[in-house]
């Protein structure tokens, strides 16, 4: 029997200090991974915490079918993916979609090249623009999938549509965004 199962099964019993010594083994790598899907240190602070008492709350339908980091892993992501819906829901925000993808600009790779760096932000600037012209629903499942990393079921239950709807949606998007980034990659393959 591994340690984490001896920790879950004395949480389980109620001894609480076991659950402690699960928050100090995976605190760091449950950071991580929300850090990946929210950008914001305080807020990926919040998310990170409510995993633990996600956990903890959940902790007595854990299955030990799984190891004990793979069910923290997906409750993790889930806290994560809903933290920015909810982010996304806020009335703070004008809802654009230009000031979702300033928000993760900053996730963006530096082109250390400036010919690069003008390419970089015009393909950038392209895509902004292509989704900003795309219908509502086009925009908001390219959005959700794309920017906030959902699943199709999960955006399918967002949307409240099929999931075949969902996938429509998507391959529309990204041909559309392939058809106005065409033009751009054909001349950027002139400087080279």
């Amino acid at each position: 029997m591994n340690e984490d199962l001896i920790l879950v099964r004395r949480v389980q019993a109620g001894d609480n200090s076991a659950f402690d010594l699960l928050v100090l083994k995976y605190q760091h790598k449950v950071a991580s991974l929300i850090a990946r899907y929210v950008r914001d240190s305080h807020e990926a602070q919040d998310a990170s915490q409510e995993t633990f008492i996600r956990a903890y709350r959940g902790l007595h339908n854990f299955k030990e079918d799984s190891s004990f980091y793979t069910w923290l892993y997906k409750i993790a992501t889930n806290t994560a993916k809903n933290h920015i819906i909810k982010q996304s829901r806020r009335p703070a925000c004008n809802g654009s979609i230009t000031d979702e993808l300033n928000n993760f600009e900053d996730g963006l790779q530096d082109i250390s090249d400036p010919q690069g760096e003008f390419i970089s932000d015009e393909i950038e600037a392209k895509v902004k623009d292509t989704i900003n012209a795309m219908p509502g629903k086009l925009q908001k499942t390219i959005t959700l999938r794309e920017l906030s990393g959902l699943s199709y079921e999960e955006i399918a239950s967002v949307m409240k549509c099929p999931i075949g709807t969902v996938r429509s949606r998507i391959s529309r998007s990204r041909e559309v965004i392939n058809e106005q980034l065409q033009p751009l990659l054909d001349n950027s393959l002139l400087f080279d």
